[in-house]
């Protein structure tokens, strides 16, 4: 008999109880302690009948036959680490609008030739996702579109139909009639996402399911989900930008924290073979506060424009903002500046942007910030050949930083003729590609990169 159990579940980190409180003890956050009623059935002795798993050799598993799955998208293929794993479950997320539907119906039109896709929308009905496939120039017998929301339906239409892929828009629409809380609870997302696993794993057919985000921008249920999908995914970018950034944050399979770069266009998501040269598109000459760094995204180095203005404050605090870097990162090392290099900045206005939108969190770009900053205060441009490379400590000098080889190489090929470095990196480089200078502190650095 089915025992019947209320309790209060937090709707942002999945923290349980059995009585109300105002404030969840497991993430601090108000008034999000919801009341659900989960209906468990008791399953005790249900794996009592069935043969259980034997331990293997690890020197016996057999791995000739695991062969990955291209998507048609090598910028995919990459942040995926080399292709489709089957049985694997990918977790897609990005604010509303951004493209996930659109990535993933591309992804569908793409592996149609050679196999059978179950496209499962919660949030669009089967003729709206067939008006968007005319949209991106795709109409395939093989892709089977299915409008349905319960869970016990979609997994019996997998059996029935045994596809070769799966993909579920979005998680947050779909439910489970054993638990009543609503669809997109914590609850139900962690039962279906649970569900989708077991269904994954043991047919070995790969599943890509698409998460809401919350306004913070963390894919919204309980932090659970992320543990239990084999990869996720964040797809970013500025809306009003036509560019797309698909960036790997967990991946069993292959590297995280690697991005593909597409922008889109009227018939959809277009790749971007070469991120760098569209970066640093429209880049102004011979103007004070603009300097080009080198970021490296997984394997990936790319040539980022970097953008200050620092302007005399009418304010008695002045302001500091921060588009594409960390805030706290500009704030520390405006300090070092004033407090290293004499600069008095602290009756300035500071405004730092990455052009383009991108989101940089690496530290080997504090150079570039410093020399950006430094230029617009001095009202003195940066040299345009260079390129500028290197973390800043907080005593001033300028520290070594990781692959510093593919940065200069990724210079040299976009034919940037200046590298600026940490001198600590010297060794690591080959000076025939381009001239490299090397600098110990930001004094050096200043010196290097603005115009004389």
């Amino acid at each position: 008999m089915a025992r019947v159990k209320s309790v209060f579940i937090c709707q942002h980190c999945g923290y349980e109880s059995p009585k109300w409180m105002g404030r969840c003890p497991g993430c601090g956050e108000w008034n999000t302690m919801a009341e659900e009623v989960l209906n468990r059935t008791d399953r005790r002795g249900t794996a009592a009948g069935r043969e259980g798993s034997r331990p293997v050799a690890m020197d016996q598993i057999d791995l000739s036959k695991e062969t990955r799955n291209s998507t048609g998208m090598e910028e995919l293929d990459r942040v995926l680490g080399g292709g489709i794993v089957r049985g694997s479950l990918v977790l897609v997320g990005g604010d509303p609008g951004i493209g996930k539907s659109t990535l993933l119906l591309q992804l569908a039109g793409n592996v149609s030739p050679r196999q059978r896709v179950l496209y499962v929308s919660g949030e669009e009905s089967v003729k709206q996702v067939k008006i968007r496939g005319e949209r991106l120039g795709i109409s395939s017998g093989n892709i089977l579109i299915l409008g349905e929301t319960d869970i016990d339906i979609i997994l019996d239409q997998v059996k029935r139909i045994t596809p070769d892929m799966i993909i579920v828009d979005s998680i947050q629409t779909v439910y489970t009639p054993e638990i009543s809380s609503a669809p997109g609870s914590v609850s139900q997302v962690r039962e279906v996402t649970a569900r989708l696993l077991q269904t994954a794993k043991s047919m070995a057919i790969p599943t890509f399911i698409i998460g809401h985000v919350t306004k913070q921008g963390a894919i919204a249920g309980p932090r659970v989900l992320e543990h239990m999908v084999d990869t996720v995914l964040y797809f970013e970018g500025e809306r009003y930008h036509s560019y797309r950034v698909i960036r790997s944050v967990k991946n069993r399979f292959g590297s995280t924290n690697e991005i593909g770069v597409f922008e889109m266009k009227d018939k959809g998501l277009v790749e971007v073979a070469n991120p760098s040269e569209f970066m640093l598109e429209g880049r102004p000459a011979g103007v004070p506060g603009t300097v080009v760094v080198c970021s490296v995204e997984g394997t990936r180095p790319m040539l980022v424009e970097l953008q200050a203005l620092v302007s005399l404050s009418n304010l008695g605090m002045p302001r500091r903002m921060a588009t594409g870097i960390d805030y706290n990162r500009l704030s520390m090392l405006m300090a070092v500046m004033e407090k290293r290099l004499g600069m008095q900045l602290q009756g300035q206005d500071a405004f730092v942007n990455v052009v383009g939108g991108l989101k940089i969190d690496e530290p080997a770009v504090d150079l570039g910030i410093v020399v950006a900053v430094a230029s617009s205060f001095r009202n003195t441009p940066v040299d345009k050949t260079a390129v500028v490379i290197g973390e800043v400590g907080l005593t001033g000098e300028v520290r070594a930083v990781n692959s510093i080889d593919r940065r200069v190489a990724e210079a040299a090929k976009l034919g940037f003729g200046h590298c600026i470095i940490p001198r600590d990196n010297m060794k690591q480089v080959d000076s025939s590609e381009t001239r490299i200078t090397g600098v110990t502190n930001l004094a050096e650095a200043i010196d290097a990169a603005l115009e004389s």
